[in-house]
């Protein structure tokens, strides 16, 4: 029977701890938050600039749209307009992920992006509004833009 006090207080103190946990989460976007966007650096002078919006790429988490836009053979900037927002769980994965999809895209100057880990779903639907939107450019356009 000693032992019940010290028990009881060390099970208070633990309880106490857990609820006072706030974990450093980032905070879900709001209903009117833009969707990431990525640009890259200056585009190349002289050539011509094209806005693409991909197909949607529906998922079991919900739909993906990109949009693309292209100068002087490269990609200078990639749009998210529409990423799975269904739930909290997805309005998590997208605000994160959404932005790490548009830099690959930037960086590789094609559709052929690694995808993010967590988010294979909407990364893999990224991927194919991406490519679509990229299979509109004219041949010969951008070098890279099928690869």
């Amino acid at each position: 029977m000693r032992r019940a006090p010290i028990v009881l207080t060390a099970t208070a103190a633990g309880l106490a701890a857990v609820l006072g946990f706030h974990p450093h989460a980032r905070p879900l976007p709001t209903a009117g938050a833009q969707a990431p966007t990525a640009t890259a650096p200056a585009p190349v002078k002289g050539g011509t600039t094209r806005q693409l919006t991909g197909a949607d790429a529906p998922n079991q988490y919900g739909d993906v749209q990109v949009q693309v836009t292209t100068s002087g053979g490269q990609i200078t900037k990639v749009t998210a307009l529409r990423l799975p927002t269904g739930d909290g769980r997805s309005q998590e994965i997208s605000s994160f992920a959404g932005p790490q999809l548009a830099q690959q895209a930037l960086a590789a100057q094609s559709a052929n992006i690694d995808g993010v880990s967590g988010a294979t779903y909407t990364s893999e639907s990224y991927r194919s509004s991406l490519q679509s939107a990229l299979d509109q450019l004219p041949a010969g356009a951008t070098a890279q833009a099928s690869q």
